[in-house]
């Protein structure tokens, strides 16, 4: 999956486009849920070598969250790594090259999920 595909992912699904926060760096983009604004994903360039790799190639990367329970289910393997740049309890990073599309859509989704707003019942 590039990071092109992956945005168009997120706006068929959720109705979200990337915004640009970072002064001056218009690659970096996070991806919020228009209610709350809270973050449900951060696509970035990172070397390889941030992730143990014997290599300076930058390739795309994105910063997802997953419940605590989640955590240690996916791995190398699956081009999921702890997260580089962010608190590594609560979120991961999945390597575009690296990882199946099935892989992605499917945390994606979760970090959605993870980060929406609860809805508050009336007693």
């Amino acid at each position: 999956m590039t990071k092109q595909e992956f945005l168009e992912y997120c706006r068929d699904t959720y109705g979200t486009s990337p915004d640009y926060p970072f002064d001056e760096d218009f690659e970096t983009a996070v991806l919020r849920h228009r209610d709350n604004r809270k973050w449900y994903a951060l696509v970035m360039k990172a070397s390889r070598r941030k992730f143990g790799f014997d290599s300076d190639e930058i390739i795309d990367v994105v910063n997802l969250k997953l419940p605590i329970e989640m955590y240690g289910s996916f791995g190398a393997s699956d081009g999921v790594y702890p997260a580089y740049h962010m608190n590594k309890l609560h979120w991961i990073s999945v390597l575009f090259p690296d990882a199946s599309d099935n892989t992605v859509h499917f945390l994606v989704n979760v970090s959605f999920a993870s980060t929406k707003s609860s809805k508050k019942r009336s007693k």
